[in-house]
């Protein structure tokens, strides 16, 4: 059954670092503990190969027998990654690489996009999540994934000829999937990569932020907002002192600015965690930061009053008063104005939470 499965994989010319020969010479199907351990590389890329092979998952019954297998030889993978000593050789990475780009990396229908996103615009989406019926197979392939990246046995310095820029863009493109299943998946694998590939982490720092731009100026609909601002906030905290002006930078042109779209709620609780560790990186910031808030305050959507005094209380709690100082007449002015709204959710958050956080301070 092994060769009228391989006969539907796709034909790629053979190379010197991933030969056909390598994917034919051994049975993929045959188990890693039936071979000399010499051969486990070469059957592991054979079974890589097997797992090129993707199905249609709309169709439930179709190629079942098929899918079954292509299932268990990525239980196999994993579990040989799990297990494997020394250093993967580079036809070993390449060969993963690709498998990896076959099975993750598409374009999502525009149906798909055309509804209700996590972040598509709503202040409170209720929308049921899309499931993607292929999860299956998908779940087992990000399982694969973070477990390579992580393993001892990937050396970086190789590693990143294939885990390259082009990767990580369309690994990031994936992140506008509407399963939340799978963002939560490349929300860790994302962090993992971030960490093995110190060469990469300006790349994607930028590459991150031209989502954020993309979504805050041009289009406000993107799934994975939330996702991006979890990831960065582990990012944040491992700034080194005294902050970069490239940081400082990220946090007046990007993560003040991701105040703006009407589906802030969405993500509201990760961006302000983000916004709180720059304040905890450099306390000076945080009349800047108060500043930057009112020049985005919603004042014709109250939801969103509710959410930016929430808010402007927490950033309170960590300002001196020397900071404050720098702030207090407009924010004063703001507190004023909310304290005078016609919606009982803001009036009664203005007095009783702002002024009590002030006073606190004085």
């Amino acid at each position: 059954m092994w060769k009228q499965f391989l006969s539907k994989l796709p034909r790629t010319k053979s190379s010197a670092v991933f030969p056909s020969s390598v994917v034919a010479g051994i049975e993929p199907l045959v188990a890693f503990k039936d071979v000399p351990s010499s051969e486990r590389h070469n059957l592991f890329v054979s079974k890589l190969g097997l797992c090129c092979a993707v199905f249609d998952f709309s169709d439930p019954a179709k190629s079942s027998a098929e899918k079954d297998i292509k299932r268990q030889t990525l239980l196999d993978l994993i579990d040989f990654v799990d297990s494997s000593s020394g250093r993967y050789p580079e036809a070993v990475i390449a060969a993963c690489s690709r498998m990896l780009a076959v099975n993750l990396f598409r374009v999502f229908p525009p149906s798909y996009r055309s509804g209700a996103g996590s972040s598509s615009g709503g202040e409170g989406d209720e929308d049921e999540p899309m499931f993607d019926p292929a999860w299956c197979h998908l779940q087992l392939v990000y399982e694969l994934l973070l477990k390579f990246i992580g393993s001892n046995s990937l050396d970086a310095k190789i590693g990143k000829k294939y885990f390259d820029h082009s990767f990580i863009v369309r690994l990031l493109n994936l992140l506008d999937s509407e399963d939340p299943r799978e963002r939560d998946s490349l929300k860790t694998i994302l962090h993992r990569i971030y960490g093995k590939f110190m060469v990469h982490r300006p790349f994607i720092r930028k590459a991150v932020s031209n989502i954020f731009y993309h979504f805050v100026f041009e289009t406000q609909r993107h799934n994975g907002i939330a996702e991006l601002l979890e990831v960065f906030g582990s990012v944040i905290s491992g700034f080194a002192l005294p902050l970069k002006e490239e940081h400082k930078i990220f946090l007046w042109r990007v993560l003040i600015p991701l105040h703006k779209p009407k589906s802030v709620g969405v993500y509201l609780q990760q961006l302000t965690y983000c916004v709180t560790q720059f304040l905890e990186k450099d306390p000076k910031l945080a009349g800047s930061i108060i500043i930057g808030l009112l020049r985005y305050w919603p004042v014709t959507n109250s939801q969103k009053e509710v959410m930016f005094l929430s808010e402007i209380e927490e950033i309170l709690e960590a300002t001196s008063m020397v900071e404050f100082q720098k702030c207090m007449v407009p924010l004063f002015r703001r507190i004023a104005q909310c304290i005078n709204s016609s919606h009982f959710q803001v009036t009664c958050l203005a007095p009783s939470n702002i002024t009590w956080c002030l006073c606190d301070e004085v």
